[in-house]
């Protein structure tokens, strides 16, 4: 059977994942060029907690539900992403609604910037068209003329990883690319990351890339991402490509619970991405592990 995140959707891995996410794009359009966001397991874009997969898997309950349940005060990045998801909920009919990654980047887009979504499952392609749209017309009744139009948004059922060269580089010279893959073929899915990290590079130095991965037996995860970065492209001159880790995990990290924990890893990240990491994962953490069973890291090289 084909892998469904909405399983897990709102979980303590996709708060992570899509406060980082939210908080990358923030930073990147503060410069007034546009960019490419280029999102290769795109998913089927927004899910319903109180129904299906994810009812069933209560993981949202120790994820997004946890933070929205707190009322103290967050920093910007996570009081940010809460706003995103409080906003797609005053919608009629989605009072349980969950963003994915292709709604986040909707909320930070502008009319400037260009969406690439590319999902590989006809189902949940059909899904992420119908939200996108939803997204985008919800977006123009609010009257935010600034919000990214659907006519620079390209929905594509296709293999993400195969259709970097299609995509990159892009007109705009700048681009961000998330990379999500499901992990089922463990072995698999970590090797054509680190593959589509170095091919997204040889095509344009200065991407920003966010690897999402799983961290299950952490000497598994340490070494592969530390051979990834090892044999990064260098910069012009030589100069080593820069590359931020972000962790959170909430067992510990060698359990075989099964999910201890998820990282980010963050190519190219935009100046002052890990000093405010260090300042909104503890928040995350002690909000999702009172009992402080698991811990949290970032790390810059």
């Amino acid at each position: 059977m084909k892998y469904r995140h909405a399983f897990h959707a709102g979980n303590f891995a996709d708060v992570l994942k899509h406060v980082a996410l939210l908080a990358l794009l923030r930073s990147l359009t503060r410069k007034d060029k546009g960019l490419l966001l280029l999102d290769t397991h795109a998913g089927r874009g927004r899910y319903d907690l109180a129904g299906g997969d994810a009812s069933r898997s209560g993981e949202a309950a120790g994820g997004i539900e946890t933070l929205l349940g707190i009322h103290d005060a967050w920093p910007d990045e996570i009081a940010d992403y809460l706003a995103v998801v409080r906003r797609l909920r005053r919608a009629p009919g989605l009072r349980h609604a969950y963003p994915g990654s292709p709604l986040i980047a909707l909320a930070a887009l502008r009319s400037q910037d260009r969406l690439t979504l590319i999902e590989t499952q006809e189902e949940e392609h059909a899904a992420l068209r119908q939200a996108v749209r939803e997204a985008v017309r919800e977006a123009a009744g609010d009257g935010d003329s600034g919000r990214l139009p659907l006519e620079r948004v390209t929905i594509e059922c296709a293999d993400g990883c195969a259709r970097l060269g299609a995509w990159l580089p892009p007109i705009e010279r700048r681009a961000l690319v998330l990379i999500d893959p499901p992990y089922e073929d463990t072995g698999g899915d970590f090797q054509a990351a680190a593959s589509a990290a170095r091919d997204i590079l040889q095509r344009l130095a200065n991407a920003v890339i966010a690897i999402w991965y799983p961290i299950k037996q952490a000497k598994d995860t340490d070494a592969w991402r530390q051979r990834l970065i090892a044999n990064l492209p260098s910069q012009a001159g030589g100069t080593p490509t820069a590359a931020c880790t972000a962790e959170l995990w909430l067992h510990p990290r060698d359990n075989r619970v099964g999910l201890n924990g998820s990282g980010l890893l963050v190519i190219n990240p935009p100046w002052q991405f890990a000093e405010r990491a260090r300042i909104w994962l503890p928040a995350i953490h002690a909000a999702l592990d009172p009992q402080q069973r698991g811990g949290w890291s970032v790390g810059l090289t």
